[in-house]
């Protein structure tokens, strides 16, 4: 049985850990406490002595294929890009909701309807936290779930502080660590709004029966094309590239490129490929663009400016958003473009294969310079 020493030798050391906290959670979640996240956000040992080496920390790693057929068959992925059952392009209703949101606001929307009909008695989301950085939070309330909205670049009052777990200028939040909060309100129907690799964890502890995944109903994956770190050294490389100053900017957005909205309501945009210098290392070995195994997918990428392009992918995430359209969510309109959704899912197709393509090519990498390094 291979142990969290193992996931050291072949995640943590070759770079390719996401720092998603699935392995954390567990750990903390069945009371082990063998393991913790450090400063930064990495996994290590809290208490080696508790550590019980049951192996199902190794196990629901999403860089460990030794689950990857069991829990395709749980979500029914298909090829390319995992389930597809509905393509739309939607947006919150409320004027207010879309101001705050980066897209169209459609998750947020969601969360608000699922907790306006009872469904959900706390969503787990990333909330902002001072300029530049995001933390897991546990929503409970309306106003909470309002507050995530967005990456906007104020400072939020009147929260706890999670710098001593995690405390990088970051847009990656390890939001699954939330389910410890979970557990002490005894809630048992929660949304969890993640990457992809936070829910491919979550359905590999989904598929082997532990705590606390049952407690999750909703799973809402967002779009992914990587995370960036915002330090000091990255943001003034990043003025220079856009010619423009911090202090002027609204919010940031990662679609097709990175677009910098600055209060004067001007927009700058850098290409993606541009920005490497940025991108977390083990993100260039992701896969999965697209959140392939989540309830319903979300992005920008494919829609209109204030729009999210959504895919259903379980009959839960379904129904869950035919209920919602006409009351916190309107669909783009058929007469503006009637091939509005599959022009969307044809974009979402095509960032996803590149993406797929990069992490083949960069696992290439680290194969041949593992076989160099042991000839």
């Amino acid at each position: 049985m291979k142990t969290f020493f193992h996931l050291i030798q072949e995640v943590q050391k070759p770079g390719l850990c996401h720092h998603c906290g699935g392995c954390v959670t567990f750990c903390t979640a069945i009371n082990y406490g063998a393991l913790e996240l450090d400063e930064g956000g990495r996994p290590r040992y809290k208490d080696i002595e508790k550590c019980i080496e049951c192996g199902i920390c190794h196990s629901i790693c999403p860089e460990i294929g030794e689950l990857d057929e069991e829990v395709k068959r749980e979500v029914a992925w298909s090829a390319p890009i995992g389930r597809v059952i509905e393509t739309t392009v939607a947006r919150a209703k409320d004027p207010e909701i879309r101001a705050q949101a980066t897209d169209g606001g459609v998750v947020t929307g969601l969360l608000l309807h699922l907790m306006d009909l009872g469904r959900i008695d706390g969503a787990i989301v990333a909330m902002k936290a001072g300029p530049f950085r995001r933390i897991p939070w546990l929503a409970i309330t309306k106003e909470e779930i309002v507050e995530a909205a967005g990456f906007h670049f104020d400072t939020s009052h009147g929260m706890k502080h999670f710098s001593q777990i995690y405390s990088e200028y970051s847009t990656f939040s390890p939001s699954i660590m939330e389910l410890g909060e979970v557990a002490k309100k005894h809630l048992n129907r929660v949304a969890f709004v993640g990457t992809p690799c936070q829910i491919n964890a979550l359905r590999r502890m989904e598929t082997l029966g532990v705590v606390p995944a049952g407690s999750i109903k909703f799973h809402l994956g967002l779009f992914c094309t990587g995370n960036f770190y915002f330090g000091e050294p990255q943001r003034q490389r990043l003025e220079e590239i856009g010619n423009f100053k911090w202090d002027e900017v609204r919010k940031v957005n990662v679609k097709e490129e990175m677009l910098i909205h600055l209060k004067s309501k001007e927009i700058r945009r850098i290409p993606l490929d541009k920005l490497e210098f940025m991108k977390r290392y083990a993100c260039q070995f992701c896969d999965d663009y697209a959140a392939e195994y989540a309830d319903i997918s979300f992005g920008g990428i494919g829609a209109e400016e204030g729009w999210t392009t959504v895919i259903t992918r379980s009959p839960l995430g379904r129904a869950v958003l035919a209920d919602a359209k006409g009351v916190d969510l309107e669909v783009y309109s058929y007469k503006e473009n009637p091939r509005f959704a599959a022009e969307a899912m044809a974009t979402v197709v095509e960032w996803s294969e590149k993406k797929k393509q990069n992490a083949r090519e960069k696992h290439r990498e680290i194969e041949r310079k593992s076989v160099r390094v042991k000839g």
